[in-house]
């Protein structure tokens, strides 16, 4: 199952299409679907959890906590909504897309892709498009 929490004034619109594509992105990957909760905040929340957590003092866009268990996939998805806009201007895209390229990307932690060494984020940014496409697939 998938939930979305917010901690900060962002809300998705129509989240009910961002299930069924992220159900698509775990498929996608020959992974079963467990329980995988969304938190969508803000700085100040997310460096708190860096902080104490991860032990690290800085902002991000995105901290994952994977409980998964064999090929279920299930876990705790931080995103601060600050540090995915700043991106998408940095990166002149739309805040959109640089919101699905977030989700994506913590769920391809969950399924095991790493992000530390330079092949790791060839390979995890060539992963985060080809699931960005999935969600302009007809919803069905």
């Amino acid at each position: 199952m998938i939930s979305f929490n917010y901690v900060s004034d962002y809300q998705l619109v129509n989240s009910e299409s961002y299930v069924d594509w992220l159900a698509k992105v775990v498929a996608s990957e020959a992974k079963l679907l467990g329980d995988i909760a969304y938190i969508f905040c803000d700085d100040t929340y997310l460096l708190k959890v860096n902080q104490e957590f991860l032990q690290h003092d800085t902002f991000t866009d995105i901290i994952t906590f994977d409980y998964s268990n064999g090929n279920t996939i299930a876990g705790d998805i931080f995103i601060s909504t600050d540090r995915v806009d700043e991106n998408a201007k940095h990166y002149n895209v739309s805040f959109h897309e640089e919101l699905l390229r977030v989700m994506a990307h913590g769920i391809l932690h969950l399924v095991g892709y790493g992000d530390k060494e330079e092949g790791e984020v060839i390979v995890m940014r060539s992963k985060e498009e080809e699931k960005m496409k999935l969600f302009h697939v007809e919803q069905k």
